[in-house]
């Protein structure tokens, strides 16, 4: 829990209730997945998506959560005392103001990523930020929702990440690779989706593909479940 108070960033002008984001909740635990695996880190899961992915597993942030204030977020994140930031959700860029959170965590001075669904324009997120982008397989049952613009606004710092069903689904996102030129522009990850594809059988059409991709487990899981808050 990050419970002390007493490190207090920089204020932030208020706008009346323009400065308030609803929030599901904040915690410290270990990065699960992308580069950054491993690393103690703050998430700020916002509430609401879009979306309705077959496989979620955050279900609980499509509502409810807390309206916060910007100051009052920035002050819980400093009293975690570390420098990995990770903004998710939900759908994290479907509060407008997501996008000033995610710039005055970087003004801060943290490493702050954000994990996006997609499917939502990224062309304005802060450029310190890491981008860590899903593409909607087939599998997810919510393909159609990619945002194929968002590919242009991705740079080497930043990754893409499908979570894969099946074979169908592997094939798929294969095609997408050659398709968009994915593998020259950013990191690509694949991960088995949780329940559904054994991750060895990922692993083994990876090897016998021998894709220059990065194959990845969900940390979280294998440690604590997926349990809220963890």
């Amino acid at each position: 829990m990050c419970t002390d108070t007493s490190v207090v960033p920089k204020k932030i002008p208020v706008d009346g209730h323009a400065d308030q984001l609803r929030i599901s909740e904040i915690f410290l635990s270990l990065q699960g997945e992308s580069r950054s695996v491993g690393y103690p880190t703050v998430f700020i899961r916002l509430t609401g998506c879009p979306l309705r992915c077959g496989y979620c597993d955050t279900s609980y942030a499509f509502q409810g959560g807390q309206w916060i204030t910007l100051d009052t977020i920035l002050t819980r994140v400093a009293s975690c005392k570390t420098h990995h930031i990770t903004v998710t959700g939900g759908e994290p860029l479907a509060q407008k103001l997501c996008l000033k959170l995610l710039t005055h965590l970087c003004d801060e001075g943290y490493e702050v990523s954000l994990e996006t669904s997609g499917a939502l324009d990224v062309a304005a997120v802060d450029t310190r930020v890491v981008k860590v982008m899903d593409l909607k397989t087939p599998g997810s049952g919510e393909m159609d929702k990619n945002h194929w613009q968002n590919i242009e606004y991705l740079s080497s710092r930043d990754q893409i990440k499908f979570v894969l069903c099946d074979r169908n689904d592997y094939d798929w996102a294969k095609q997408i690779l050659e398709q968009y030129r994915l593998l020259s522009r950013c990191e690509i990850l694949f991960s088995p989706c949780y329940g559904q594809l054994e991750a060895k059988t990922l692993a083994s059409w990876i090897l016998d593909d021998k894709l220059q991709i990065r194959f990845q487990l969900q940390l979280h899981k294998i440690l604590w479940d997926n349990e809220p808050g963890r």
